[in-house]
This record gives structure tokens, C-alpha cells and sequence, in this order.
């Protein structure tokens, strides 16, 4: 090509013809070391989408973001939410005096953490969060003794905690949250290092949560020279008993070991720890005496549920503990009456299900005016006496129900409520529009705010819908911002929501101060603030985590980011005029581009979103992702990522800027199917919220894609799992906390939706599998809303999965919610038989029938019970499940049971069974193989049992 010829047009092959000529000259003259100039440009080199400023001819001198300096070395290194993707090179070690590296939330910016890393002695501050690192931590980490924080939570890293890490004696934060780190927790023995000698650390296990560490917690962990205030080791493997030499950390102010397999009593000495605010020890297999937590005077919030623990009588600290906020002792044996004086702390929320409480329930004297919930479901109380208590009080499934107060409100479980969104102040802003990209402030002002997440790992309340915290979380905030001179205009915290993993989560948006876009430089600010812990919250929150969303700067179109290079250090006059007709190039591609980019958002057949038409949903939530966005966190829909298929499209496994992995489920180019289950779907799933229920991300509609991004469930399908692809091992007891999960969910769309949802498609392919095995409905693209004028039923045409179908709606096209009904009783018959529902041509349903056979026990059913499990007469409650499945495929929807009702006997046959409802910690062995992994769905192999989202499903007129 001619160079002469690049004025005549703005393609690649001209700007690199310039760049060339640009390159022609350079000079050397420049502020900052030589050395560590170079340095900085080879780690650039290996990355894209930089700052904007890094085109000048000196890191120093030219000012470039995210960069600061002084007496000419780099010192602080701040890039964050920028999208940079590339890997971080070994080259970083050239910057001998670099004291802050930060380069968070940055998904794309990947592979291992190099180990040159440790050579950088004078570094303080190492933070590495939400970004796409894996590989192993460097165990040359170790070496930077001047190091006070190392943040890496949230990255893709693996392997063991490298023991050198307790050579870092000056760290006081130390946070792995959010990877795959595992093995043991590495102590000292002489030889080698470990955490024990991390005496000066005070948040060091604070944040260990959510990864795979499995062995004992060894006892020389802790001792009473160390510092500790939390000791925090969540949602991991752990098994063994716990130390007693955790009575020795008397500044413990908080302990979670919840979620993990740990055993044997709990050590007696425990209530030495009188400064714990908060104790959770749930969800594991500790065995003994309920714990004598007298003496813990300042213990704010309680969780001891789905343990072990031997039969008692109600214990008597429960008439001494004067600052509980939070009390959950649920699925344990605890029998007796409930003294009045819990009642009269400081209790925000008391739940006890799944207990033996018995006689009377007097909550008729001074009690907590901030009590707004008292949880006794599946209980033995005969008689209660409420006094002036007008918050929520359920006792469903209690003799007080049972026995002639079936009506009373109290009988029934009261609906959830709406998420809600918390401002610095009140907004009151009617008939006010904002462009796509904007929202609108606390001052019906339209702009561009930063968004994030904050996820918080304790918090001293359980009451998370009173208002009152999120106000003053968001006004914490706000004026946090203006200390460091951040000008924003508010701060709205919204969409409070406890999490799988117990994490109080919650969205947040920053408003820039009478401006429509933040620059970059203040952006960087916002998340250095939240990453160094320079924001102060609230004392009803604890210790936090933060995931900050790519910003979309000022004449940038989502997702359209400029692929910049390395800088070039030092030009001459003539490369700079070079540089500059290369910028005006720039800015008419841009235009051009901008043009294109105006149209984008125009998707014939479902939505016009820059009109008001009343059939736009509220999509108050989910997110509207660009086309580029999508392409970049799939990897451009690369093979690799692809995690399932079908008729309708597509299923990718993708990571977001933030973090986050999510299921991106693609529709096919062209296809003729699927506008209005995609238009449904969204609908329905922006507006539901249950553990049950996958949750919506949000979706593109750019270019003509329909493409829907979700919540990842990593395990799959249940129909994988039993058909034995998954490689989990699927135990009666599984199958049963399974069934009841799905069951809580279809219950919530029918019971408690409003107006409620009939979901049309229950089958195995649509039920997914959580870390937990926990259950999650998805797919809704065929749900139909049964409005008020609709009475009992919709009539419409018969959609759904051959096997699964209701028969009478089959024949009458009348859909009522019992079609839902009779689709889970084939789902539980599947569960017991481990066969689809059509198989070599028999139907399970016809089978279990002409099996059965009262007299005999269910004997009759030992050829068709899935042999992995064992036989009839092994499994305790097969029986009573029998019979439900049987009663939710009865001929007549009238003859079948409420979804509420099915939730109920399963729960009956758990205990009969002696199961908790909760999925025991790492019950996933052995770990998936390939592809089918999880999201949304593996790949299946036949016509109807094709994974998932997609499966082909019948229509009739």
C-alpha cells in the first residue's frame, strides 16, 4: 500500500501505515527513569484498552492515569474497570520502587501471576481483585516483607496457599476469597512456614471464603500471640473437628465456619471468645451438646442450623443473651417451650424451624420493638398468646394449625417482598426519561453512574428490608466520596439480597456531580477506595468484599473501546504530527462507528427501547449488554465455552468485566423460533427472585442477537447428574433436598408471584444443579401469567415436553397451574427410577402404576428403582415419596395436590428420612469432566432430552 494513499480513507491497514512512519524517529529525553520507563512500556505491550492518556512521551511528565511518580521513579500503579485484557508479564519487576499495584476488576486480564512479582520489595499494596487470574499464588509472594495488603478474591487461581506467605510480617489483610485454591492450611513445623506466624494480621482469615481448602484446621493456627479479629473460612471443604485452641484468640470478633465438613463437639471453651459479635456454624456435621454460649454478652448474630448437635432442652442462655439481633437454630433437636425473655433483647429475627419447641408461645410481654419475624414452621406449639406482636409470626405445620386454626394468618407463609432501592436522598422525579446508557440521581438528574456490588461477609442485622441501613450505607458512601474529593452527586444502594453463600449483597450506583460521565481517573478513585479499605460503613456492617462494573466513559459506545496498544516513549515534532492526523482519523471512524452504534438498540419483534410503549417490561435489574461485551466475556462464542446446545441456539460459559460468570444462552441467526420465549423469558425473570429460581443477568439485543445471560450454575442438569454423565453421585438424600428445592421454587411462581406464573416446562433438563446441589428452575421462554380476569385457568395452545405433559390440559388446552403439578410428579418418578419419562417406548408413569402394589410394599418397584441408590426396602420414606408422585399425575387437576401442599409432604418425608433441606458441603464427587459442567445445561444426546434451555418441545393447535 502507499502511504500517500491512507487521506483517502480511515481503514486498519492506513492507521498502521502511520504508526509506522510514527515510529521512525524517537528521542530518549523524558522524566522518568529510562529503566523503568521501558519497564512499564513492555508490561503494556502485553495489553489492550489503556488509558486514553497513555500518549504522551513520559509516564511522569505527561501525567498518564492510573500512574503516579516521584523524584522520577513510578511509585503507584491504579487501573481499574478499564477492560484491559492480556496478561500482567514478568517485565513488572523493572519498577524497583513501586509501592501500589492495583488492577482490579479487569476480567480479561489474565494467566498467572508472574513471580517476579516478589521482587518488588518496597511493594505495600498488591491488589489483584476480579480480574482472570489462575494458575497457582507465587510463592515468591512471600518475599515482599513490606507488604500491609494482599487482595487476589475473585480470579480463577488454583492450588495450594504457598506456606511462604507467613513470612509476610507486616500484612494486616489477606484476602483469597472467590477462587479454587485448595489442599491444607499450610502452619509452620519448623522446616517449612505457614499462616501461624502471621501474628500481626488481623483480617488474615477474614476473607478464605468460597474455595475448596479441605483437611483439619490445625490447631497451632492460632494461639494467643496472634491478632486475629475474624476467623473466616466459609464454603469450603474443612473437615475434622474444631480446635480448642480457638479459645485462645480473645479479640476474635467474628467466626464463620459455616458450609464446610467439620465434625466432633464444639470445643466447651468458646464462649471464651466474650468479644464474638457473630458465630455461624452451620451447615456442617458437629455432633455433642448444643454449645453453652453464656458469658458471650456482646454475641449480635447466631446460625448453629443443620447440625448434629445431640437432643436437648431449650438451652438456658437463651434467657441471658440481652444483644442478639439475629437467632437461626433450624433442622436441629431442640424441644421445650420458648422462655418470653428471648423475646426481650434486642431481636430483630428469630428462626427455629424444623425443631421440637412445644407448649405455649407467649409473646405477650416487653418484648424487642424491632422483632419483625418469628420463624416456627414444623414445630409442636399447641397455644400462643401474641400480645400486641404485629410482624410476622409463621407456625405452619404446627398442632396450633392443626387443630382448628387453619384460618388464622399465621398458618400461611406471608409473601417476600420486592426489592427496593435506597438513596442519600429521596428521589421524587415523575414523567422523566433517561437515554439508554444514564440514569437518573437522587436529583432527577440524568447521567451515567458507576455501578458495583458489595458483598458483605457478616452484618449485625437480620432485618435486610428495613430501609434504614441501606440509607445510611449509601450516605457512608457518599460522603466517604467527597473526603477524597470524588464529585458525586449521590449514592443509591439497591436489590438487598442474602446470597447462596450467606453474603449480604448489594447493588450499588455512584451519580457523577453535575456532569453526565465520571473520567477515568475518578473511577480509578472510587474502586481504590473500596479495594483499600478507605471507605468507612456503617458498625451494622462487617468486613466486605467489592466487584466493580466496567465503565462506559464519555463518547465511548458499550463495549466499543478502543483497542489501544503500548504507549511510545518519546517522539519527535514530526511523529507527533503524524500522531495527530491519526487521531483525526480516529475521531470520523469513531463518528462513523457512532452512527452505526445509534441503531443498535432497535430489535424488530420484541421491544423498541427508545420508545415508552407499554409493552416494554420493566427491566429494573437486568443488565442490556452489548454485542462486543457478550462477544468478549465467551471469547467470541469460542467452542471451548460452549457448555450446551439445541434447537433454539447455543449455551456459553462467559466471565463479565466485573467477575462474575455467567450462562449465555444464544439463539440461533435467522431462526424463526423463539421471539416470544425470549420476550417471556426476560419478562418473567426480571420481575421473580427465589434461591429456586436461576437468576436473570440480564440480555442483548444487539445486532439482532437474542441472547439471555444468567447466573452460572456449575453442576448442571439433574438429568445429567442421573444418567450418571455429571459424575455425580446422586443419594436418596440428595434426590430428596433436590425434589424439595424444585419444588419451593414452582411454589413461590404459583403462591407468592404476583400475579402468579405457570412455568409450563418442568422437566429434569430444567432443573440445574448449584456448587451445593442445590436445586434451580430455569427456563421460562414458555411461562404464561395467570392474571385476576383469568379465574383458574388460561386457554392456550399446548406447549411442553413429550413425557412430561399434563394429559387434560393435553385435551382441553386449559392450563391452570396443577399442569405445572402433574410435569413435577413425573419429575419425582424420574428422580426414584433414574429412566426419562418415554424410554424404549414405555412411560414411567404407566410403569410405577402397574408396579405397584400396596400389599408388597413397593417390592414390585425393585426392578425399576435406580440401582445406584439401593432398594425399596433400604430407603426410608420411599414409600410416602411414592405416593406423592402418584397423586401429582392423577388424571383430574382437581385430584392433584397445590405445589405448596407437595412442598410440605416432602418436608415430612425429610424428616422421616432424617434429611436437612439444606445440600451438604462438598457433595460433588467426582468434579465434572469437559464441557457439560454447568451453566444453564450440558449437551444431550436424543430429540426430547437435549440439554436443557434448548430441548425441542411439542405444539399443537
Amino acid at each position: 500500500m502507499e502511504c500517500g494513499s491512507c487521506l483517502h480513507g480511515v481503514g486498519l491497514g492506513c492507521l498502521v501505515c502511520l504508526l509506522i512512519l510514527a515510529l521512525g524517529t524517537l528521542f530518549t529525553s523524558a522524566d522518568t527513569l529510562p529503566n523503568e520507563a521501558s519497564a512499564l512500556v513492555g508490561v503494556a505491550s502485553n495489553w489492550q484498552n489503556i488509558p486514553n492518556t497513555w500518549a504522551g512521551e513520559d509516564p511522569c511528565s505527561s501525567h498518564w492515569d492510573g500512574v503516579k511518580c516521584s523524584n522520577s521513579h513510578i511509585i503507584s500503579i491504579t487501573l481499574s474497570n478499564l477492560g484491559i485484557s492480556g496478561i500482567l508479564s514478568e517485565e513488572i519487576e523493572g519498577l524497583p520502587e513501586l509501592v501500589h499495584l492495583e488492577l482490579s476488576y479487569n476480567a480479561d486480564l489474565n494467566g498467572p501471576i508472574p513471580h517476579s512479582i516478589g521482587n518488588l520489595v518496597k511493594l505495600q499494596n498488591l491488589i489483584l481483585v476480579g480480574c482472570g487470574f489462575s494458575g497457582s499464588i507465587p510463592a515468591e509472594l512471600g518475599r515482599l516483607s513490606s507488604l500491609l495488603v494482599l487482595s487476589l478474591n475473585s480470579n480463577h487461581l488454583h492450588g495450594p496457599i504457598p506456606g511462604a506467605l507467613g513470612n509476610l510480617s507486616s500484612v494486616h489483610w489477606l484476602d483469597i476469597t472467590d477462587n479454587m485454591i485448595s489442599g491444607p492450611i499450610p502452619v509452620s513445623d519448623g522446616t517449612n512456614l505457614g499462616l501461624d506466624m502471621l501474628t500481626n494480621c488481623q483480617h488474615f482469615f477474614s476473607h478464605f471464603g468460597k474455595n475448596n481448602l479441605s483437611g483439619p484446621i490445625p490447631p497451632s493456627l492460632f494461639h494467643s500471640e496472634m491478632k486475629l479479629l475474624h476467623v473466616i473460612l466459609d464454603n469450603n471443604h474443612l473437615s475434622g473437628s474444631i480446635p480448642t485452641t480457638i479459645g485462645l484468640m480473645r479479640t476474635l470478633e467474628d467466626v464463620r465456619l459455616d458450609g464446610n465438613e467439620l465434625s466432633g463437639n464444639v470445643p466447651p471453651n468458646l464462649n471464651n471468645l466474650t468479644r464474638l459479635v457473630d458465630l455461624r456454624l452451620s451447615n456442617n456435621q458437629l455432633t455433642g451438646p448444643l454449645p453453652n454460649l453464656t458469658g458471650i454478652d456482646g454475641l449480635t448474630y447466631l446460625d448453629m442450623s443443620n447440625n448434629s448437635f445431640d437432643e436437648s432442652e431449650v438451652p438456658s442462655w437463651f434467657s441471658t443473651s440481652q444483644s442478639l439481633t439475629t437467632i437461626i437454630l433450624e433442622y436441629l433437636s431442640i424441644s421445650g417451650q420458648i422462655p418470653t425473655s428471648l423475646f426481650v433483647s434486642q431481636l430483630q429475627t428469630v428462626r427455629l424451624r424444623n425443631n421440637r419447641f412445644n407448649g405455649t408461645l407467649d409473646l405477650s410481654g416487653q418484648i424487642s420493638s424491632r422483632l419483625s419475624l418469628v420463624d416456627l414452621q414444623h414445630n409442636n406449639i399447641q397455644k400462643i398468646n401474641t400480645g400486641n406482636y404485629l410482624q410476622e409470626l409463621i407456625l405452619v405445620d404446627n398442632p396450633y394449625c392443626e387443630e382448628g386454626e387453619s384460618g388464622s394468618k399465621y398458618c400461611t407463609i406471608p409473601q417476600q417482598s420486592s426489592d427496593t432501592m435506597y438513596s442519600t436522598s429521596t428521589p421524587n422525579c415523575r414523567n422523566s426519561l433517561c437515554p439508554l446508557d444514564q440514569d437518573m440521581d437522587s436529583h432527577c438528574s440524568c447521567s451515567c453512574p458507576y455501578r458495583g456490588t458489595i458483598y458483605f461477609l457478616l452484618q449485625y442485622f437480620s432485618d435486610i428490608n428495613n430501609s434504614s441501613h441501606y440509607f445510611s450505607l449509601g450516605t457512608s458512601l457518599y460522603h466517604g466520596c467527597l473526603e477524597y474529593q470524588v464529585p458525586v452527586s449521590s449514592v443509591s444502594a439497591l436489590n438487598p439480597y442474602m446470597n447462596n453463600d450467606h453474603y449480604l449483597q448489594i447493588d450499588l450506583k455512584f451519580f457523577p456531580d453535575r456532569k453526565v460521565y465520571f473520567d477515568e481517573s475518578e473511577v480509578f478513585l472510587i474502586s481504590s477506595l473500596f479495594n483499600n479499605r478507605n471507605f468507612t460503613v456503617p458498625p451494622e456492617f462487617g468486613p466486605y468484599y467489592f466487584g466493580g462494573q466496567q465503565y462506559i466513559f464519555q463518547g465511548t459506545v458499550p463495549g466499543s473501546k478502543s483497542k489501544k496498544g503500548p504507549p511510545v516513549i518519546g517522539a519527535t515534532v514530526g511523529v507527533i504530527v503524524l500522531l495527530s492526523a491519526i487521531i483525526c482519523l480516529l475521531i470520523l471512524h469513531k463518528k462513523r462507528k457512532a452512527k452505526e452504534a445509534a441503531s443498535r438498540f432497535q430489535f424488530s419483534g420484541l421491544w423498541n427501547l427508545s420508545t415508552s410503549s407499554s409493552s416494554i417490561p420493566q427491566l429494573t435489574g437486568p443488565r442490556i449488554f452489548s454485542l462486543e461485551e457478550i462477544r468478549k466475556c465467551t471469547k467470541n462464542f469460542s467452542e471451548e465455552n460452549c457448555i450446551g446446545s439445541g434447537a433454539y441456539g447455543k449455551v456459553y460459559r462467559g466471565v463479565l468485566a466485573d467477575g462474575q460468570v455467567v450462562a449465555v444462552k444464544r439463539a440461533q441467526q435467522g431462526s424463526s423460533q423463539g421471539n416470544q420465549e425470549f420476550k417471556t423469558e426476560i419478562e418473567m425473570l426480571s420481575r421473580v427472585h427465589h434461591k429456586n429460581l436461576v437468576s436473570l443477568v440480564g440480555l442483548c439485543i444487539d445486532h439482532n442477537e437474542k441472547i439471555v445471560v444468567y447466573e452460572y450454575v456449575p453442576n448442571g442438569t439433574l438429568r445429567e447428574s442421573l444418567s450418571g454423565k455429571s459424575g455425580i453421585r446422586m443419594d436418596w438424600k440428595r434426590r430428596l433436598r433436590v425434589a424439595h428445592g424444585a419444588a419451593s421454587g414452582l411454589a413461590y411462581l404459583h403462591e407468592l408471584a404476583n400475579p402468579p406464573i405457570i412455568h409450563r416446562d418442568i422437566k429434569s433438563n430444567n432443573i440445574l444443579l448449584d456448587h451445593r446441589l442445590n436445586a434451580k428452575v430455569s427456563d421460562f421462554g414458555l411461562s404464561r401469567t395467570l392474571f385476576d380476569d383469568a379465574k383458574h385457568h388460561i386457554t392456550t395452545q399446548v406447549k411442553g415436553t413429550v413425557g412430561y405433559l399434563d394429559p387434560e390440559y393435553y385435551m382441553t388446552q386449559q392450563l391452570t397451574e396443577k399442569s405445572d403439578v402433574y410435569s413435577f410428579g413425573v419429575l419425582l418418578l424420574e428422580l426414584v427410577t433414574a429412566r426419562k419419562p418415554i424410554e424404549e417406548g414405555q412411560y414411567v408413569v404407566r410403569q410405577v402404576k402397574d408396579a405397584i402394589d400396596k400389599q408388597k410394599n413397593l417390592l414390585n418397584l425393585d426392578e425399576l428403582l435406580d440401582p445406584t441408590i439401593a432398594t425399596v426396602s433400604a430407603l426410608r420414606g420411599l414409600e410416602n415419596f411414592i405416593d406423592l408422585a402418584m397423586k401429582c399425575v392423577e388424571d383430574e387437576s382437581r385430584d392433584r395436590p397445590s405445589m405448596s401442599e407437595v412442598v410440605k409432604e416432602i418436608e415430612n418425608i425429610m424428616q422421616v428420612a432424617d434429611v436437612n433441606s439444606t445440600a451438604e458441603s462438598g457433595s460433588t464427587s467426582p468434579p465434572f469432566a469437559g464441557k457439560s459442567g454447568g451453566g444453564l445445561a450440558g449437551t444431550g444426546e436424543d430429540f426430547e432430552y437435549s440439554s436443557d434451555p434448548f430441548s425441542p418441545r411439542t405444539e399443537s393447535k
